[in-house]
């Protein structure tokens, strides 16, 4: 397991919010020089993740590519939604709502702690699952 996860408490979030800040987390961890492996928990969520990295603000750009379409180790940002996506073990951000098993591959993982009740009952059963494994757990309040 990681030795470091991070879990981001965003106040006042809806759907779009949140995921314009996780847009803004991973360009500013890019810019930081860090590999990213942003994780969805399906096609479709990984699909609106990367349309969103291309139009949440109009004069940033993130360099990434999609892991089903693109190859996964060209971009220093890589969308996934399976196990088998993961191209390297830099930074994951995982956006499903489960601990993926690709996540013990990782020297740090961000995660949400969600934006309504149900994303936020699958981060505290994630935040359990990582407590359990002896993780180092760091929890951050944003507002948004």
């Amino acid at each position: 397991m990681p030795s470091s996860v991070d879990f981001y408490v965003l106040a006042g979030a809806d759907a779009r919010s949140h995921d314009v800040f996780f847009c803004r987390l991973v360009h500013k961890a890019w810019r930081q020089g860090h590999a990213i492996y942003v994780h969805a928990a399906d096609a479709a969520r990984a699909q609106d993740f990367d349309d969103l990295l291309w139009t949440y603000h109009d004069i940033s750009f993130v360099p990434h590519g999609r892991a089903w379409q693109d190859d996964p180790a060209a971009a220093p940002v890589c969308i996934g939604y399976a196990e088998e996506h993961a191209p390297h073990d830099d930074l994951l951000l995982n956006l499903a709502g489960v601990v993926p098993a690709c996540a013990t591959g990782f020297r740090r993982i961000v995660e949400s702690a969600g934006f309504d009740d149900a994303s936020r009952d699958a981060a505290r059963a994630r935040y359990r699952q990582y407590q359990e494994r002896g993780c180092e757990l760091k929890t951050h309040q944003v507002s948004v």
